[in-house]
């Protein structure tokens, strides 16, 4: 189950990457914005995972790993 919940992380970062494109693109405009910065913003990414059940997650890792 591990590595079905490793896979949906890896597919939600990617989605969410895709979908927030544009606003990514702001934040590394950013004068702020330095190497720190990006995990910082993975963690944040990642931390969505956390509003799906363990099950959600499994079964979606799975039909990714599919």
């Amino acid at each position: 189950d591990q590595a079905h919940e490793k896979a949906f992380s890896d597919f939600i970062l990617r989605q969410t990457t895709n979908e927030f494109a544009n606003d990514l693109d702001k934040l590394r405009s950013a004068g702020d914005f330095n190497e720190r910065s990006v995990p910082m913003l993975v963690r944040a990414l990642r931390q969505g995972t956390a509003c799906f059940s363990v099950e959600e997650r499994v079964a979606v890792g799975k039909a990714v790993e599919a």
